[in-house]
C-alpha cells in the first residue's frame, strides 16, 4: 500500500461549504453513493488506483447531509482502497444505523468474512469495471461473477456495476437470470449525446422493466456535456424513472472525485431533484422508500 501519487494524480476536494438546497427533502431522505476517504497519514491508499483524493472525512460527509436534510446514507467502497474496505467501515461503526455499505470483497472471500461485513451492515458487492488499468471496453466475467452473486444472494445483497451501460446492447439478456439484483450508479453512466434510444441504455430499461436492476440518479457531470443544472441528463431520468420509478434512487456522489469541471456546491446538485423527477410523491418513493427497501434500513 503507497500514498505516492506517482502514475495516480491528486483530484479536486468538494466544496466544504454546502449551500441549502432549494427543494426541502422529505424525512429519512437517504444519499445512496458517497465515500469517505482518509485520513491519508492514517490509511494508505492502494498502489493500483488511479486518481489520489484529499481527505474527506466522516464529519465532513455528515455535515453536508445535515445541509441538505438527509437522514440516511449508503457508503460506497472507492477504488483507491482496493478491496480493504476498513475507512468505510470504521465510518459505518461510528455514525450508526444511519448508514450502511456497499463492500468491494475478492471473489476467494471467506464465508466468515461475508458474514462480518452483513453484521456490520454491508448490503451489497460493488464490481468497479471502469476504474482500472488496461480495461477491454465490453466485456466483464461472468462465470466469477455469477459465483459471487449466488454466495451474497442468501443474505439478501446485490451487486452494484460501475460500468457504462451503452457498452452492453445485450445486457438484459446478460443479466436475465442473474442470482442478484443489479445497480448502476450515474444514470447508468452512459454519455447523454447518446441518447434514451441507445441499445445498451433501452437494455438496461428492459432490465429495470423486469424488476431486476437499480439505477442511482448520481453524477450528472460524469455523463453530462453541459454545465449545471445539467439539463442534457433530464431525457434519462424521465426515461429511467418512467421504465420502474421502484427500481430508481438517488446520490450525491459526494466527494465527486475526479470530477475535471467546476466542483458543483452539493445544494445545487440537490435541486437537479426539482427537473429529474417533478412529482413529490414519485421523489419520496426515490429517497426514502426505495433505499429502504434495497438497504434495509
Amino acid at each position: 500500500m503507497s500514498n505516492d501519487t506517482a502514475g495516480a494524480p491528486p483530484c479536486a476536494a468538494p466544496d466544504f461549504h454546502p449551500r441549502k438546497p432549494k427543494l426541502a427533502l422529505p424525512k429519512l431522505a437517504c444519499d445512496t453513493h458517497a465515500h469517505i476517504l482518509g485520513p491519508i497519514a492514517k490509511y494508505a491508499y492502494s498502489p493500483a488506483r488511479v486518481y489520489t483524493p484529499p481527505d474527506c472525512l466522516l464529519n465532513d460527509y455528515q455535515k453536508m447531509l445535515a445541509t441538505l436534510g438527509v437522514q440516511r446514507a449508503v457508503l460506497v467502497q472507492p477504488s483507491v482502497y482496493g478491496s480493504d474496505n476498513t475507512v468505510m467501515l470504521e465510518a459505518m461503526k461510528a455514525a450508526g444505523s444511519a448508514l450502511r455499505g456497499v463492500a468491494v470483497v475478492e471473489n476467494d472471500v471467506s464465508d466468515a468474512k461475508l458474514k462480518m461485513l452483513n453484521a456490520a451492515g454491508v448490503r451489497g458487492v460493488r464490481v468497479n469495471i471502469v476504474d482500472v488499468k488496461d480495461r477491454k471496453p465490453g466485456t466483464l466475467p461472468m462465470a466469477e461473477l455469477t459465483a459471487l452473486a449466488r454466495r451474497i444472494s442468501p443474505m439478501g445483497w446485490h451487486m452494484e456495476f460501475l460500468m457504462h451501460c451503452d457498452e452492453f446492447p445485450d445486457m438484459d439478456r446478460t443479466f436475465a437470470d442473474f442470482p442478484v439484483d443489479i445497480v448502476l450508479g450515474h444514470l447508468g453512466y452512459m454519455k447523454t449525446s447518446l441518447g434514451v434510444q441507445n441499445a445498451g441504455f433501452q437494455a438496461l430499461l428492459r432490465l429495470m422493466q423486469a424488476g431486476k436492476a437499480w439505477v442511482k440518479f448520481t453524477g450528472p457531470y460524469r455523463i453530462s456535456s453541459e454545465v449545471l443544472p445539467h439539463a442534457d441528463t433530464n431525457a434519462l431520468a424521465h426515461a429511467l424513472i418512467a421504465a420502474n420509478a421502484a427500481r430508481v434512487l438517488w446520490g450525491s456522489d459526494w466527494p465527486h472525485v475526479m470530477v475535471k469541471s467546476a466542483m458543483p456546491n452539493d445544494g445545487d446538485l440537490c435541486d437537479l431533484l426539482l427537473a429529474w423527477i417533478p412529482d413529490a410523491v414519485t421523489r419520496e418513493q426515490v429517497l426514502v422508500n426505495n433505499p429502504a427497501k434495497l438497504y434495509g434500513f
